[in-house]
């Protein structure tokens, strides 16, 4: 029983952490056009060719 009190706190640290990193993603931008890129690959460039 005395491991909990190191790992309730230990799972509500990581957690928080997990958040946080989640809502600076948001807040960066990461999640703004998630289907530019897998839709991009899709289309040639003109502009490789020589």
């Amino acid at each position: 029983m005395n491991i909990l009190l190191l790992l309730i706190p230990a799972a509500l640290v990581l957690g928080g952490l997990g958040l946080a990193g989640f809502i600076w993603a948001l807040k960066s931008g990461q999640f703004d056009d998630p289907d530019g890129a897998a839709a991009r690959i899709l289309f040639d460039d003109e502009d490789d060719e020589p």
